[in-house]
């Protein structure tokens, strides 16, 4: 394997990457659930965020403000258009990045309708000023609009009718403990077990009008990484095999070859994960290794290293993160059919592998 050919996919365009691109946003419109009774997975969320809503429609009040967290793909887009279905308002989106200044969110905040939700994703990535007025506007619905500068600014408060926030962040632990603590329902989105995804696949191949068998779900369920964002993207391109190769069914033999044109192992590891892995046990057997060696051995930024392949890596028990460096685990090696050298398996003990391999 020429482990430069990692390069030949940016990390954006992964089969198996868990960020949205424009296909991802206009086929999950159309396979999104409509309420929490279609939802699939996320039980005890759907169980409570079900409660919430349901007392807070029994009030005649707004919703408490919800934050979701959880990695890409999960569906916390989706729980927010939820929301605003269940309590019958609508939903304005818009994201943490577009959101520069204070003047940006009051625009905003001011032309919100009573009861409306405002789903803010990434909520995390806003500006300190803009942050600093939502915590009035979440408490008190009420902004301070300062109105000229120096010794002559004043602030003009500026009411605002009851809403909802649904913030949406994949890293909880930067959001500042007073923006935190200001949402009245918290949720972390778990990955996805198999069987569940097996369900997801099934309802999107419905819609999709796609013929799949039972195990052809599950061979697509079982390479989606927890995902079900990944596992609509799956699917639509083992449909195009089926239809190009077969007879347009998805069986499970048809599921595996068609993803092992496309370069998807049966554990989810695309090719960027494999060269990683490929590098740290052929080149530097096993580690530890540095992040900045380990990315030189693969033609790759660090940063690519350590945000996209590392994670699902670390995830799946293939690859640890040590004080040394990048160790590879008896499951990696085993994953790609490789032996550890005798050194690594039987009594290095300064090289830091000695309890990843049992000596």
């Amino acid at each position: 394997m020429n482990w430069d050919d990692a390069n030949d996919t940016p990390a954006s365009e992964r089969l198996v990457g868990a960020s949205a691109d424009r296909e991802d946003q206009a086929v999950e419109a159309a396979l999104r659930p409509k309420d929490l009774g279609e939802f699939i997975g996320q039980e005890k969320v759907r169980e409570q965020l079900d409660l919430v809503l349901r007392a807070a429609r029994a009030r005649g009040a707004t919703a408490d403000h919800v934050l979701l967290s959880g990695a890409p793909g999960l569906g916390k887009t989706t729980l927010s258009m939820i929301i605003a279905a269940e309590m019958g308002a609508p939903i304005r989106i818009t994201s943490g990045p577009a959101i520069q200044h204070a003047g940006d969110l009051a625009a905003i905040l001011s032309s919100l309708q009573e009861g409306e939700v405002l789903f803010l994703d990434e909520i995390h990535r806003m500006s300190r000023p803009a942050e600093e007025m939502l915590y009035m506007a979440m408490e008190d619905f009420r902004v301070d609009v300062i109105v000229g500068k120096g010794p002559g600014a004043t602030a003009i408060p500026l009411e605002l009718p009851p809403f909802t926030l649904v913030g949406a962040t994949t890293r909880a632990g930067l959001l500042p403990p007073p923006l935190r603590d200001r949402f009245g329902f918290t949720a972390h989105m778990e990955f996805y077990e198999p069987h569940e995804l097996e369900r997801v696949v099934h309802r999107s191949a419905s819609l999709l009008d796609v013929g799949i068998e039972p195990d052809g779900a599950a061979e697509i369920a079982g390479r989606s990484r927890g995902t079900p964002r990944i596992a609509n993207r799956l699917l639509r391109r083992v449909r195009d095999y089926a239809q190009v190769k077969a007879d347009g069914l998805i069986t499970r033999d048809i599921a595996a070859a068609a993803l092992a044109v496309y370069e998807v192992d049966a554990r989810g590891l695309d090719r960027l994960d494999r060269a990683v892995l490929q590098a740290l046990l052929k080149l530097f057997g096993g580690g530890p290794v540095g992040l900045s060696t380990l990315a030189v051995a693969v033609g790759e930024e660090r940063e690519t290293v350590e945000e996209v392949a590392e994670p699902f890596l670390v995830r799946e028990g293939l690859l640890a993160r040590t004080p040394r460096g990048r160790v590879a685990t008896p499951a990696a090696w085993a994953h790609l059919e490789l032996t550890p050298p005798h050194a690594a398996a039987g009594g290095a003990a300064g090289n830091g592998q000695q309890d990843l391999f049992g000596a």
